[in-house]
């Protein structure tokens, strides 16, 4: 499927504009996955300014979405309507010791790139982030964490563009933290952020991280089309405990998998629809709740229209098995 043009309907979205725009952008290439519809429309600035000035020209009710990595991102087959963001490395992928046990790093790093660069500058506590497969605008956004620790705890400021082209800075009290959650305001594109570090030896820095690489290949099918942890740990339990227990290890619908090796992930084993992935974990969030009341959440962000095999309901409508 495909949506109406939009630099067609508004061509002065694209004057004096430095990043690069593309109509009916496919998303599957693009999220771990590697599923979905198109963006209406792909914009990746050339930095923070050029970002600023389109989103000052862009229409109030046109959405945006800031999608970095995707690699927690199922997007649905219907595709996203309005304007999807992506930050360049080019533009938004530098770390810069600044001092102070600090680092400043841009919303496009790989989270395992900003422990990299922490490692080399003698800083410890970054280490959890070499096992997580994502980005780091996705990581403030969301509180990713690893090994008991989350970025809430590494965070200092963030700057971000809002939906007007303003500037805005924020500050760790600002984000309201919990687990897998931060109260930014949605609308907010996260640009860069200060991280701050504890000095360590430099050495024993590499080894924990050797050993979260170690554990992440031991543990996850990390050679998988993956989106990593498909729900968040329930209170007093474990997700994949629960998903286990349930008997939905290795469950299949479509081209759409729960892990035999780590069953808190969801597979694409070659030719899954967002269809068939979501409606899999939808099975699993069911078959739980009726085993033990736990109410599973996704920590896999389900964005975009459905397609035309049709809605899925939460829980299937907590009525049971799909048809």
């Amino acid at each position: 499927m495909s949506f109406p043009d939009l630099l067609e309907r508004l061509p002065q979205l694209s004057e004096g504009i430095r990043g690069r725009l593309t109509a009916n952008q496919p998303l599957a290439a693009v999220t771990w996955l590697r599923t979905g519809g198109p963006a209406q429309l792909m914009f990746q600035p050339a930095d923070e300014d050029d970002l600023a000035a389109f989103l000052k020209k862009l229409p109030r009710e046109i959405p945006v979405l800031p999608v970095g990595l995707g690699s927690n991102l199922l997007v649905r087959d219907g595709g996203l309507e309005g304007v999807v963001v992506r930050l360049s490395a080019k533009g938004f992928g530098a770390v810069t010791d600044i001092g102070g046990n600090r680092l400043r790093a841009g919303a496009a790093v790989p989270d395992k790139r900003l422990a990299e660069a922490a490692a080399a500058a003698g800083l410890g506590g970054f280490a959890f982030y070499t096992g997580i497969p994502g980005g780091l605008g996705g990581a403030l956004r969301m509180n990713a964490g690893a090994h008991g620790t989350e970025t809430r705890e590494r965070m200092v400021q963030l700057t971000a563009i809002d939906r007007d082209g303003a500037r805005v800075v924020l500050e760790n009290a600002d984000m309201g933290y919990a687990y897998r959650h931060s109260a930014a305001p949605a609308d907010l594109v996260f640009t860069a952020a200060v991280f701050e570090g504890v000095p360590r030896d430099e050495a024993a820095i590499r080894q924990e991280m050797a050993d979260v690489v170690a554990h992440r290949e031991k543990a996850q099918p990390i050679r998988e089309k993956t989106g990593g942890s498909t729900f968040k740990n329930p209170p007093g339990t474990s997700a994949w405990k629960e998903v286990d227990a349930a008997g939905c290890r290795g469950l299949t619908i479509g081209g759409a998998q729960m892990s035999q090796m780590h069953c808190n992930f969801m597979i694409n084993t070659g030719n899954a629809s967002g269809h068939d992935l979501e409606l899999l974990g939808e099975t699993v969030r069911a078959r739980v709740l009726k085993r033990s009341g736990i109410r599973l959440e996704w920590e896999i962000k389900r964005l975009g229209a459905f397609g035309p095999e049709g809605e899925i309901e939460p829980f299937l409508g907590e009525q049971g098995e799909p048809a």
